[in-house]
């Protein structure tokens, strides 16, 4: 190369010192000299003399110079050798270069370097490498079919992994010291055998497997794995060597490590618990075998001795015998009630927990218990609405005897009553009473099917027979008092809830029962008295507390009134009839501003009606302002085009406030008008077609009117108390809901009522009959 050549021909002009004796080339540097010796300038007269004169910038001889300095300059020869340069010396710059040889740092004249030699592979070093290769790759196959879920798959790599490691531990102690085996290649080869047997369940060898891991002094922190042992011995309830191997465990772990001190403590917590469920099963098991010592068979006449006959008759029912039957009732209420107990916590699942108690009563004394237990099972099933898992266990129990069959048979009565399905409630009722006529709980779900078919006189017959049989079956006794309001029997209602209430003093259920009779009994004092007290037990009721509202308002107590209502649309801000009377309220007291957020509510529920956007229009433009109202009425008009109303009120307000819309909404209020003249005649020359039948509909539909009058009362107030409102009475705000198009369909289909609370009964269909509110800006 270029560089190269010019840096040859530049080394070649330097003169290399030859090779000499001398070791060091640099000794005697370090030597002191006196002509650097500044205390005795001063008595160097050469010295003086230099700085006196110009005696020292003449150029010094060869040999003052030299002696002067003490050691020869770089480049200068002395004895025939020649000064090499000091401080950095040059690459390549060797001994052997003294001696003539060319520059080259490089080593470029040497030649290619000599092939490597080839590593045989039949050596023992690489069988050694090969078989742990191998090894590593079986215990990777291992782990990758375990996650696929090929846990036999798993189990072989992880065994054929072990054979070849101790094939590899044996040629390296054959080659090598023993201090060169490899023993993290051995503890992943044990750990992962041990794993895979243990998720094969394969306990005992797993056990083994970590038991040489742990024994092992080789192995670092292996102590940490007895918690994995500890887990084999909590899968094989072996409780008290799982608690031992966890806490020796949790002794390996250091403080440090805080978050695998939590997880062992979990374990031990979980272990005792277990342990506990294992002493429950056990205490079980021993309350079944205590023997109760009663002889059944002495009860049964072996013969047809008559004096035998007539001794066995008369200690049927002695005092010894009514002292066995109570202990062995109590004998069975407390296995039916430790079953209750444990049976949600011995297993998984509180159906494999009931499922154990029944097969080990089943194998007792008490094997008639078994059923009992499965209808419990059935009814833990219904409470977490389970229905499915509840009619078939009760459709298996229906096979049994009278006494099960009968129990089975009223739950699926009362589930398929729930699903109102009454027809299969009715069935399953009948099944009850035919298997136990004396079942109050049969009784009373006859009687509630019969109920809902409206045939009150017999459903009342059922109550009071189920009360005949058990005076203390509350359900009965509450049922009978709503067929005596729905019969009309106002005091024999009166008195039924009340001695339910002597039972259940504080039944929100029963307490409102008693103020509704008193309010169709026209005693609201007696009533208001009794809702109070179902407001102390029930303090968030919408419906009582609006109730309460309903009541102060008929009683012309406003303040009261509001403050009920207003406690009720807090509680429940979507009741339709509450948010009417706070409007209305407000209006009447000309707080327009608060009457529009109320109103505005209301649209929002039922968006399908025009009158509540009407009626905020209306409290814009009566509290002035005329510029939110006449927005209001052009949203209402987008939303309902063919409204008379909203085009009436836009006429007006626009000729009032002089715009120029105001001919434009005048044609289509025109239009209209003669569209709705057109649909009156067509439907007047219907009528005068029907001849004879018009006047028997007309007849019929003015007694319904008349019916409808008297059980809508209360919109007949609120209509009235809007009617009233200042600035009613103009022709542009009276309004009909007939003006309303026809042919506008509700999109969101038929509303849904918000279920009533427990504590209120159904209202009758007659409180919600089609009301004459006179005007629109009520709800329907």
């Amino acid at each position: 190369m270029k560089f190269t050549n010019t840096k040859v021909q530049m080394m070649q002009n330097v003169h290399l010192a030859p090779e000499t004796d001398e070791d060091d080339l640099y000794s005697g540097y370090n030597d002191y000299n006196p002509i650097y010796d500044i205390e005795e300038l001063e008595n160097d007269a050469a010295f003086q003399q230099a700085v006196r004169t110009s005696h020292g910038r003449r150029p010094p001889s060869k040999t003052s110079l030299a002696s002067s300095i003490g050691r020869p300059m770089t480049g200068a020869i002395q004895d025939g050798v020649t000064r090499p340069m000091t401080a950095v010396r040059a690459a390549g710059f060797t001994k052997a270069a003294l001696r003539g040889s060319a520059f080259d740092p490089l080593s470029q004249s040497r030649g290619p370097a000599s092939p490597l030699e080839a590593k045989k592979k039949d050596s023992p070093e690489e069988k050694i490498k090969q078989l742990e290769k191998e090894v590593n790759e079986l215990v990777e196959e291992s782990c990758i079919a375990n996650s696929c879920g090929d846990l036999k798959l798993a189990l072989e790599k992880a065994k054929d992994a072990g054979r070849k490691e101790r094939v590899l531990v044996r040629q390296r102690e054959q080659v090598t010291t023993p201090e060169n085996i490899n023993l993290d290649l051995t503890y992943s080869v044990l750990f992962n055998l041990a794993s895979q047997y243990s998720v094969n369940e394969m306990y005992a060898e797993a056990l083994n497997t970590y038991q040489v891991i742990v024994k092992n002094k080789m192995f670092s922190n292996a102590g940490i794995l007895k918690m994995n042992m500890g887990n084999i011995y909590l899968k094989q309830r072996n409780y008290s060597k799982a608690i031992k191997f966890y806490r020796m465990a949790l002794d390996q772990v250091p403080s440090v490590n805080k978050q695998m001190r939590i997880k062992i403590m979990q374990n031990i917590g979980v272990t005792f618990i277990q342990a506990d469920r294992e002493k429950m099963k056990k205490a079980f098991q021993k309350l079944i075998t205590v023997p109760l010592e009663i002889d059944e068979d002495k009860y049964i006449s072996p013969s047809d001795d008559p004096h035998t006959n007539l001794v066995t008759e008369a200690i049927k029912n002695d005092h010894l015998r009514q002292m066995e039957r109570e202990r062995k009732a109590m004998a069975e209420k407390y296995i039916m009630t430790s079953a209750k107990l444990i049976a949600p916590v011995i297993e998984t699942s509180f159906a494999a927990g009931y499922d154990w108690c029944v097969e080990v009563v089943k194998a007792s004394q008490y094997v008639e218990l078994a059923n009992d237990l499965e209808i419990n099972k059935a009814v833990t099933y219904l409470r977490q609405k389970d229905y499915n898992q509840a009619v078939e266990i009760l459709k298996v129990l229906e096979k049994k005897d009278s006494r099960v069959k009968s129990a089975a048979a009223t739950n699926l009565s009362a589930l398929y009553y729930m699903g109102k399905d009454f027809a299969q409630a009715s069935s399953y009722a009948d099944i009850a009473v035919n298997s136990d006529r004396y079942n109050p709980a049969a009784l009373t779900n006859k009687g509630n099917t019969v109920f809902a078919n409206g045939d009150y006189e017999k459903a009342a017959e059922f109550y009071k027979e189920a009360l005949r049989n058990d005076s203390s079956c509350t359900e009965a006794l509450y049922n009978i008092g709503l067929t005596y309001e729905k019969l009309n029997r106002l005091d024999e209602a009166l008195d039924c809830f009340l001695k339910l209430h002597a039972i259940l003093r504080n039944s929100a259920e029963v307490l409102y029962q008693i103020a509704n009779i008193y309010e169709l009994m026209e005693n609201p004092s007696q009533a208001i008295e009794w809702l109070m007290q179902v407001v102390s037990v029930i303090p968030t009721d919408p419906q009582v507390l609006s109730k309460l509202g309903e009541l102060y308002d008929r009683e012309g107590d406003k303040s009261q009134a509001f403050q009920y209502y207003y406690e009720s649309y807090r509680y429940f801000p979507c009741n339709i009839e509450v948010i009417e009377w706070l409007g209305a309220y407000y209006i009447d007291t000309q707080f327009w501003e608060k009457a529009i957020q109320y109103f505005e509510r209301a649209s929002l529920i039922q968006p399908t009606q025009v009158k509540w956007q009407l009626m905020v229009a209306s409290c814009f433009r009566r509290s002035g302002n005329y510029q939110k109202a006449l927005d209001t009425y052009k949203d209402t008009h987008r939303k309902f085009p063919e409204n008379v109303e909203c085009l009436r009120f836009l006429v007006r307000l626009c000729t009032d406030l002089g715009l120029k819309d105001a001919q434009e909404y005048a044609r289509k209020l025109k239009r209209l008008e003669k569209m709705k003249e057109i649909r009156e005649q067509r439907i007047k020359s219907g009528r005068d077609g029907s001849g004879g039948s018009r006047g028997k509909r007309e007849g019929s539909a003015s007694g319904d009117s008349g019916q409808n009058y008297s059980a809508s009362s209360k919109g007949e107030r609120l209509s009235a108390r809007l009617r009233a409102l200042p600035g009613t009475n103009e022709p542009y705000e009276s309004s009909s809901n007939k003006e309303i198009d026809a042919s506008y369909v509700d999109p969101l289909g038929p509303q849904i009522e918000r279920p009533k609370t427990a504590a209120k009964k159904r209202i009758d269909e007659d409180d919600f009959a089609d009301e004459e509110l006179g005007d629109d800006l009520l709800p329907e």
